[in-house]
């Protein structure tokens, strides 16, 4: 029987219960249909997995008797962070899941002169929530222990001139160098454009702040493919796959 693997954002250590959230308490009472005495999974983001015992279930309650913590799937040896122009609706949503399962140590949403969604107050809150719960569900898929850190969105200026020491690669169609060809860094900033690509204005912004153009091979991706291949070629060269 395949044993379900859940996330919590409580403190987890052997012997302890914890009462699931909503969410997850209904993901396996409802679809899964779990029962009294089952095995199951649970995590919380701090590099462990922990076995544990459904002990409670009623009246849409689900409680956990935490047995043992577990070792985990190892983390990437790369610390790859995903600075992704943000797309509309489903796109975005799948750069986001492929990119956790994937790996990256985080994830920083940007906005730029082409980015046809622009977010404010509420409705940014809300695709934030809605985000932070797409990366939680890749990681419960992928078997990752660790959450990548999901980052507010900013503006593409304010992100380009903001002080880093880490290598700084903006994926361009047509770039003099490929991106298999710079793999010198354990640890890089990935940059995908929107849909429409980067301005005159804001190349002229990334090339005077360093950021290194690198190309992903013959032909051109959509903002939503571009992030997966970029991450997949970096871990491939890197060992991670395998």
């Amino acid at each position: 029987m395949r044993i379900h693997r859940v996330f919590t954002d409580q403190a987890l250590e052997p012997e302890r219960n914890v009462v699931l959230a909503e969410g997850a308490a209904h993901y396996l009472s409802r679809v899964l249909r779990v029962a009294i005495g089952q095995q199951v999974v649970v995590f919380n983001g701090d590099g462990f997995d922990y076995s544990a015992e459904i002990d409670r279930l009623d009246r849409g309650a689900l409680g956990v008797r935490v047995q043992s913590r577990l070792p985990a799937r190892p983390e990437s040896p790369l610390q790859i962070n995903l600075v992704q122009a943000v797309s509309r609706g489903e796109r975005m949503d799948l750069t986001l899941q492929k990119a956790t399962e994937l790996g990256v140590a985080g994830v920083q949403p940007l906005f730029s002169a082409r980015t046809e969604v622009r977010l404010k107050g509420e409705k940014l809150l809300r695709r934030m929530e809605h985000w932070q719960k797409i990366v939680i569900s890749a990681c419960e898929q992928s078997g990752r222990a660790r959450l990548p850190v999901l980052h507010a969105p900013a503006e593409l200026e304010e992100w380009a001139r903001s002080a880093s020491a880490t290598r700084r690669i903006v994926c361009l169609p047509g770039a003099d160098r490929s991106l298999a060809s710079m793999v010198d860094h354990s640890a890089v900033e990935l940059l995908v454009g929107p849909e429409g690509g980067f301005d005159d204005r804001e190349l002229e912004v990334l090339a005077q702040q360093g950021v290194v153009a690198a190309g992903l091979g013959p032909r051109i991706l959509r903002t939503e493919t571009a992030g997966a291949v970029a991450i997949t070629i970096l871990q491939a060269l890197a060992g991670d796959l395998g």
